[in-house]
């Protein structure tokens, strides 16, 4: 959060500006608990963010709402008094600590008629845009996408970092993937997808070390991109959505994301077998209309 605000806040305006900020935090995450404090701090004393007391406070002082917790279980309970109020919301990776919380989530996005989305900033690294309209490369085939892959006890294991390198994989590659195949070691990952058309996508996963990144394999030609953090040119996307209420990122492929990283897990449970992204799918809209 204090990353964005530099941004928003800072001298070159985007028309978005954080003006209050409601502090959440985790107990049993580490990188969630440890730092509320210190953030808190800098938005309120650097930044001169009012900070409030809960969400229903807060949504009282904001016309949009960025929804910043590193923790992805509380979003479901954290936005819906987001939703009641109709506050178009951005929300941060990942979009939920279940497969079925991302379900019922963007299920209430529609029922309230909400604009909301999710993404990765790795999505709008230069290299990433660049190669995906290089006519040098032509239609994309295939892609083997990769970044750091640190695992966190309470989320599916790709859930937590893995999202990022996820995210440039369905950049590059489109929606389409039918099914999900997993290895894992103990300083990586890899999942192969299947996508409609007999197209092939990777993701590997690197644990303590490792960038961003892919290569593409396309109809005239291949080659390497490299992905950054591109906070400004997310922040530019998740401002013209704000403005707009056009969300620059399907409710469709963000599912089809996280379903992705959920099937991967349960081929890990399998033993590598594949699994088809139909079928966690349905399992995971099963458990969000209890």
């Amino acid at each position: 959060m204090v990353a964005f605000t530099k941004l928003l806040n800072g001298p070159k305006s985007l028309g978005v500006r954080v003006v209050a900020a409601y502090p959440g935090g985790s107990a049993d995450i580490p990188s969630s608990r440890d730092r509320v404090e210190e953030y808190t701090k800098e938005l309120r004393d650097g930044f001169k963010v009012e900070i409030v007391d809960s969400i229903p406070e807060l949504l009282k002082k904001v016309d949009v709402v960025l929804l910043e917790s590193v923790d992805g279980r509380p979003h479901l309970e954290q936005i819906r008094p987001v939703f009641e109020a109709r506050k178009p919301v951005f929300i941060d990776k990942p979009v939920a600590g279940s497969l079925a919380d991302a379900v019922k989530i963007f299920e209430l996005a529609r029922e309230s008629g909400t604009p909301c989305f999710s993404s990765s900033s790795l999505r709008y690294s230069p290299g990433v845009v660049a190669i995906k309209n290089d006519p040098k490369i032509g239609e994309i085939r295939g892609c083997d996408a990769f970044s750091p892959c640190s695992l966190e006890e309470h989320h599916p294991d790709l859930f937590w970092y893995g999202v990022h390198g996820v995210e440039t994989l369905f950049t590059l590659m489109g929606t389409g993937c039918k099914s999900v195949t997993r290895v894992q070691s103990d300083d990586s990952e890899f999942v192969t997808g299947t996508w409609d058309g007999g197209r092939i996508g990777t993701f590997r996963g690197l644990r303590g070390h490792g960038g961003y990144g892919a290569m593409v394999f396309g109809t005239k030609g291949s080659g390497p991109c490299v992905g950054t953090g591109a906070y400004d040119l997310l922040l530019q996307e998740v401002c013209t959505f704000f403005k707009t209420g056009k969300p620059p990122v399907s409710a469709d492929e963000t599912l089809e994301i996280f379903a992705f990283m959920e099937a991967a897990d349960e081929s890990k449970r399998q033993g590598g077998k594949p699994v088809l992204l139909e079928t966690v799918l349905a399992k995971a809209r099963a458990e969000a209309a209890k």
